[in-house]
């Protein structure tokens, strides 16, 4: 797909920067092999978001919610903290050779992974195999050296688009596992892991036939100088974004298999086709993302994102919930004896006065908007003596709210695309600022986003414990969106008030 894009792209566009159209041609054929090896990579990644549900679904291991949240997160964890030294590795020697040794490693521990029996050797497993989620420090660093600054936003948000290879595991690994374990119930689940190593292999052997080496342009850097970026702010700003954009998707991905089969009852592989409904569409826009960044400038971009992810995680922080409190109740209108008592009324030295029963409520358990309930309930009896204005019939209100699920399908969707186009308009930011340190400074920004997803759903499982609410992790991401968001504001009213002094004084003065 990028390939074909890129190439109707250059029919249309004159060359510039000196590039000559095999040189593009050449571009355009790393940049495929780079989206497809990070596809793969980024599926082997969140392939524990599947296949550790299913476990222990199954009963064929006993983790806990606690467990499971860290085996969710320990590859996502050496995905994100490798991704720095990865980088450098990749300024130095080359994307195609870097890539091409993260591809048959990261395979050894998918063949190894049926042979775990325990949650320590599943962990250690995860941990190895989880490397590579690096591929994407890989690809960045590799895929920048290969087109000018006006082409970079593009062709990085196309290589980004390898983000959608989540979906490649919610979409297809939960038919497999139920395919595999027809004929072995206990064991059938093992070929799954030996299937995404085989794979791993054949993109290995891909890349080492078809790519071309490259490294940044300029002298061979030391350790320390290849470093220096990252004293700067602008990075660890840029990581946070990502840690949002990237992280909490990466968290997701994983996460919301379980929380579909747990709060709406799916079934294994309808949870993955909501969770694909999640990361395809994001990984698939990252692309678009790249191109709003060439064309409106990623700082604005960051604005939309950063605003649509508050607004639409404050949405999905209500969970499904019946509220019950005190509503209107009923008082004697006059002091008396009351002479007679039924559901619907009470009369007091016979004047009768009303009240409302509680009736059997047919609203649709699926409605989108809280449906409330009132009623009274009677708390005297007949022959009593009442006094003016004491309370005859407590009032009851009750308000449900179902969460409909599809309305919760769709906001998960446009939040994972906010998301996607963000990451797009993060990355966009780096070859501008640090040309000859993309892949530094990005392994760092994706080791911050990495660890995004490593703690994501470990947070998530300790505040689902705490507050016994899915949509407990919604709230995280709605405090994260709005830190991100006083952050890069503030950031860019500190420039303008030291590039621009007088005016931004003209403007205080005015107000």
């Amino acid at each position: 797909i990028s390939y074909y894009w890129l190439w109707q792209q250059i029919n249309f566009t004159s060359l510039s920067n000196g590039f000559y159209m095999s040189s593009l041609s050449q571009s355009h054929k790393i940049l495929f092999l780079n989206t497809l090896a990070f596809s793969i990579c980024f599926a082997c990644w969140t392939l524990n978001g599947v296949l550790v549900t299913f476990l222990v679904d199954k009963g064929i291991f006993n983790w806990s919610v606690v467990e499971v949240g860290w085996l969710l997160g320990i590859p996502i964890l050496s995905g994100a903290i490798f991704r720095l030294p990865i980088g450098i590795l990749t300024d130095k020697y080359g994307g195609k050779i870097i890539f091409s040794v993260l591809l048959f490693l990261c395979s050894i521990p998918l063949f190894l992974l049926p042979f775990a029996d325990t949650f320590w050797s599943f962990a250690v497993l995860s941990f190895l195999f989880g490397l590579v989620g690096t591929s994407f420090a890989v690809g960045i660093g590799y895929t920048s050296v290969w087109y000018p600054q006006n082409w970079q936003g593009r062709a990085l948000g196309i290589f980004g688009m390898g983000n959608a290879g989540a979906a490649i595991t919610t979409f297809m690994a939960p038919t497999l596992l139920n395919r595999f374990s027809e004929s072995d119930p206990i064991n059938g689940w093992k070929m799954l892991p030996i299937t995404y190593a085989s794979v791993l292999v054949s993109i290995g052997i891909l890349f080492i036939i078809f790519a071309k080496n490259k490294k940044p342009a300029g002298d061979s850097k030391n350790i320390k100088t290849l470093l220096t970026p990252l004293k700067s702010a602008r990075v660890w700003r840029f990581g946070a974004y990502y840690f949002l954009v990237f992280g909490c998707f990466v968290a997701y991905s994983q996460w919301l298999l379980p929380n579909f089969m747990n709060v709406y009852q799916t079934s294994l592989v309808m949870g993955g086709m909501f969770a694909t409904m999640f990361s395809l569409p994001s990984g698939i826009i990252r692309a678009f993302g790249g191109y709003l960044s060439d064309k409106f400038g990623a700082r604005k971009v960051m604005y939309w994102v950063l605003g649509s992810s508050i607004a639409i995680s404050f949405l999905l922080m209500f969970p499904k919930m019946e509220i019950t409190t005190a509503g209107p109740g009923v008082l004697a209108s006059e002091s008396g004896v009351i002479t007679a008592v039924s559901p619907s009324q009470i009369s007091i030295n016979e004047k009768v006065q009303k009240v409302n029963s509680k009736t059997i409520s047919f609203e649709s358990e699926e409605a989108i908007l809280p449906v409330k309930t009132s009623w009274q309930e009677i708390v005297v009896k007949q022959n009593q003596e009442v006094k003016k204005k004491e309370l005859l019939a407590k009032g009851i209100t009750q308000i449900k709210f179902s969460a409909n699920m599809w309305v919760y399908v769709i906001l998960v969707i446009l939040i994972g695309i906010s998301w996607g186009i963000g990451k797009a308009a993060v990355f966009k930011h780096i070859p501008e600022y640090f040309p000859n340190e993309v892949g530094v400074v990005g392994g760092m920004v994706g080791l911050i986003g990495g660890l995004g997803g490593f703690i994501g759903p470990i947070i998530f499982g300790y505040l689902l414990n705490f507050t016994g609410l899915w949509t407990s992790s919604w709230i995280f991401i709605f405090i994260i969106s709005i830190v991100c968001l006083l952050w890069m504001h503030r950031t860019i009213i500190n420039i303008m008030r030291t590039k621009m002094p007088n005016f931004t004084r003209g403007i205080e003065h005015n107000h």
